[in-house]
């Protein structure tokens, strides 16, 4: 069995809900416009984690 992985530091931005994913494929990642996905672009550009990191919120299962 696997070890488990340890929590990350930083938001995952596939958790968040204003991630999408865009129809143009040199910027195919956003809540803003990014090749990279944008909580990377946000910790190097300022050190600081996404401030507008926002869980999704799942649908009741049933």
């Amino acid at each position: 069995m696997p070890a488990p992985r340890p929590p990350r530091a930083e938001p995952l931005c596939r958790r968040c809900r204003h991630y999408v994913i865009t129809y143009n494929p040199d910027f195919p990642y956003g809540c803003f416009s990014s090749k990279r996905l944008p909580c990377v672009d946000v910790q190097e550009a300022s050190g600081q984690t996404c401030l507008r990191f926002t869980p999704k919120t799942t649908p009741p299962r049933g």
